[in-house]
């Protein structure tokens, strides 16, 4: 392997970033990807409102009254595949716990991410239900 070319986890990694570009959240832009099992990506996804629903003057003000509507990344990456075809997410911000248990029941076996989220059991999680879950800090664009 040249040293120039990029790993899978930097490579998925920087498929995500670009995707958190895409975010409506003022706030936070989290993006995710998914490779299969011959590292084929599969989809790419990032944190948001449903898809065509269009918010009301005022909704991205309140950052506390919204969270409660805004669909995170990893979900709405697993609504793009069946369980078993994904084989590595990688995300830029570690996931929550409830994405983190998505993320198992999708059958998901490498997890990488970017940042850390303080509030989160995906350590655990992942340990659990031995799946690999790692930091990745260096990629292009990151």
């Amino acid at each position: 392997m040249s040293a120039s070319r990029l790993s899978i986890p930097q490579y998925a990694m920087a498929l995500a970033h670009v995707a958190s570009l895409r975010s409506e959240d003022p706030y936070r832009k989290v993006g995710a990807a998914a490779l299969d099992f011959d590292n084929r990506v599969i989809g790419t996804a990032y944190n948001g409102l449903a898809p065509g629903y269009n918010p009301p003057p005022g909704f991205w003000d309140d950052r506390e009254a919204r969270q409660k509507f805004m669909l995170h990344a990893e979900v709405n990456l697993c609504s793009l595949f069946r369980r078993g075809e994904a084989k590595i997410v990688a995300t830029t911000t570690m996931p929550c716990t409830a994405c983190m248990q998505t993320l198992c029941a999708y059958g998901i076996k490498e997890i990488y991410y970017r940042e850390i989220y303080k509030v989160s059991d995906a350590s655990e999680i992942a340990a659990l239900y031995n799946v690999k879950l790692e930091q990745v800090s260096e990629f292009p664009l990151g």
